[in-house]
């Protein structure tokens, strides 16, 4: 198993091990003891299609969400944003293809999350830290210019209404 530091504070990229043989394939995904991450109250699954774009989405304090996030078929652009204030690297944004069950990425607590679809379909598996909670949702423009994400488009990107209607700017999502 290997753990790499991404550009943002306490993000990691994983890559568990792989064992292979005639038959298929088998990994462990995920072990409290050797990843050592906060406990995950809850498991989630998405299925897209190709241009689909989810997020940015996140929860407020005190229920924000670490989320260990991996594509288990397909591929997909997964984007974190640092909105942890007081962090080095606050309004900062790492992207990353995933497209191998083996690679994991770890966004802890006060990260907002999206991915876009690349393949003609894409299944996400994430665990989160913390409950899902609707009044503590909040989601940032996916096309926020602050932030100026290099998403890797392939024409218009399909949106859900939450993340057209409700979707705000990093600005308005980090006042005080």
């Amino acid at each position: 198993m290997k753990f790499q530091k991404t550009s943002i504070d306490g993000a990691l990229l994983i890559e568990v091990n792989k064992y292979s043989d005639a038959r298929g394939y088998f990994m462990e995904c995920w072990n409290e003891r050797d990843f050592g991450l906060p406990k995950f109250v809850q498991d989630n699954f998405s299925q897209s299609k190709k241009g689909v774009l989810r997020g940015l989405h996140y929860q407020c304090f005190p229920v924000c969400q670490g989320k260990l996030v991996r594509c288990t078929n397909g591929s997909v652009y997964d984007v974190i944003v640092d909105l942890r204030q007081k962090s080095k690297t606050f309004g900062k944004w790492y992207g990353v293809k995933l497209d191998r069950p083996e690679l994991i990425l770890w966004a802890p607590p006060g990260m907002a999350h999206g991915f876009y679809t690349l393949s003609e379909v894409a299944d996400f598996n994430y665990k989160v830290s913390n409950y899902y909670d609707n009044s503590a949702e909040r989601v940032i423009a996916w096309d926020d210019s602050t932030l100026g994400i290099s998403w890797p488009l392939d024409g218009d990107p399909i949106l859900s209404k939450k993340d057209i209607d409700g979707a705000k700017s990093f600005k308005e999502c980090t006042k005080l």
